[in-house]
């Protein structure tokens, strides 16, 4: 089956003015990375490529044709000569305020793409730069991606290329009930709420400083104790990441150090398969916040098992609690390093052909 990028124009190819008509050749400006990431997706995917377009009022006397179509052609011509060509083009002319279905987010354009078996619309995607785009990809039924600053054309490239990494779960016990999803592509973004404050506190480095959208949720028997509610969160956690990872083609594989006051905390890790944890850290505190010491050492040997990943860490310092914290960014960045991916150079890190 045939799958689509359905892909804006303003503001998504071409940098949109403010007044928002790109009617002269001084404002022509392409988005920065825009025919790079297009001219790799030509070259290594089978996507049609349809440009879906408004233009309010094209061909009144507001935007005459003559405005136009000598900045469409240009673009044209360019991303030509870089290999892109579009399979179809759609642009509607209409004004918002007439509200007819042709009009992004409607639908009405792209009629021969829905309920056709030629083509596989859940696989697709709008690549756009409004939330009107990312209305009318739940309008179709698919993906979308909105440039802006959190999302450039080199990361459009890499997910439409080599595909998300999410996962998410449910992890439900006798002692624990986890929900855990990940997003190794994302920006930072948590919601953790496992009832330890200093332990959330911990996760959220994880996803701050390694820029992994994180959401935890866990509702555990700390009326016992806190053991098995950081234990089944390690558990769950590394088995999203690994989830996630998919077949880890064209990632680092390794990844760190870094001083946090007195301390100084190095996590060094390798997603090849093999978990183990070597664990160089003491600690003199009974607790740091409402976290016994002694789980620090049992949250990522779990952690190390479920990810499938081998931890080396140590930490030197006098102060606990920024002994704590610096590993757990230490392990952040180092995740950071070790998940990001070249698609340049889309193959397994490993010699053996198999991690």
């Amino acid at each position: 089956m045939k799958k689509v990028l359905f892909i804006d124009r303003d503001g998504t190819i071409l940098t949109e003015p403010a007044d928002e008509q790109i009617d002269s050749f001084e404002k022509f400006h392409f988005v920065p990375g825009a025919i790079g990431a297009l001219k790799f997706l030509r070259t290594h995917t089978d996507y049609e490529f349809v440009m879906v377009s408004n233009q309010d009022g094209l061909g009144t006397d507001s935007y005459p044709e003559a405005d136009f179509w000598p900045t469409q052609n240009l673009m044209l011509d360019i991303l030509k000569g870089e290999g892109v060509e579009f399979d179809a083009i759609h642009i509607d002319r209409s004004f918002p305020e007439d509200n007819l279905p042709t009009r992004k987010p409607g639908t009405g354009m792209l009629t021969s793409y829905l309920n056709n078996d030629e083509y596989d619309i859940q696989g697709s995607w709008v690549i756009g730069d409004r939330a009107t785009d990312a209305q009318l990809a739940r309008n179709i039924g698919c993906k979308s991606l909105l440039i802006g600053p959190d999302m450039t054309w080199e990361k459009v490239m890499e997910l439409v290329f080599a595909g998300e990494r999410t996962a998410e779960m449910r992890r439900t016990t006798k002692e624990t009930d986890i929900e855990v999803r990940v997003n190794l592509d994302g920006n930072g973004k948590s919601d953790i709420h496992t009832g330890l404050g200093f332990f959330d506190h911990m996760l959220e480095q994880i996803a701050k400083h390694g820029m992994i959208d994180l959401y935890i949720h866990c509702k555990g028997d700390l009326e016992v104790d806190e053991h098995h509610t950081i234990e089944d969160t390690a558990l769950a956690l590394g088995d999203c990441i690994s989830r996630a990872l998919g077949d880890k083609r064209g990632i680092e594989r390794y990844g760190y150090c870094l001083p946090m006051d007195d301390c100084l905390c190095q996590v060094a890790l390798d997603f090849g398969g093999r978990p183990w944890l070597v664990w160089d850290a003491e600690f003199h505190r009974e607790k740091v916040g409402e976290m016994p010491t002694e789980m620090f050492l049992h949250f990522f040997k779990s952690l190390s098992d479920s990810a499938r990943m081998n931890l080396n860490i140590k930490a030197e310092g006098e102060n606990e609690h920024h002994k704590i914290e610096g590993i757990f960014k230490a392990l952040a960045r180092s995740l950071r390093m070790a998940v990001r991916r070249d698609v340049s150079h889309f193959q397994l890190p490993s010699s053996k052909g198999v991690l």
